[in-house]
C-alpha cells in the first residue's frame, strides 16, 4: 500500500510541536537531536511545498494576464 502525502498544515503543526519540544527542560540531549533532524526535514518539506504553491500561483497569474490582453486585443479590433 502507498504512503500517504504529508500535508503542508500537518508538517507545520509537527514543526510547532519539535519546537516546543526543544525548548523544553524535559528533552534528552538524543531526543533533541532526533527532533532536529524531524525538524529539518519538515522544513524542507514545506519550504518545497510553498515554493510550488509560488510557481502555481505565478503560471496561473501569467496565463490569466495573456488571456485578458488576448481579449482586450479582441475588442480593440471592433472598434
Amino acid at each position: 500500500m502507498g504512503k500517504k502525502k504529508l500535508k503542508f498544515e500537518d508538517a507545520l503543526k509537527r514543526l510547532e510541536e519539535i519546537s516546543e519540544l526543544l525548548e523544553s527542560d524535559e528533552t534528552s540531549l538524543d531526543e533533541m537531536i532526533s527532533l532536529y533532524e524531524e525538524g529539518t526535514k519538515l522544513a524542507k518539506y514545506c519550504y518545497d511545498e510553498i515554493k510550488n504553491a509560488e510557481l502555481k500561483i505565478e503560471k496561473l497569474s501569467i496565463k490569466f494576464e495573456d488571456e485578458n490582453k488576448t481579449e482586450d486585443e479582441d475588442d480593440e479590433l471592433l472598434f
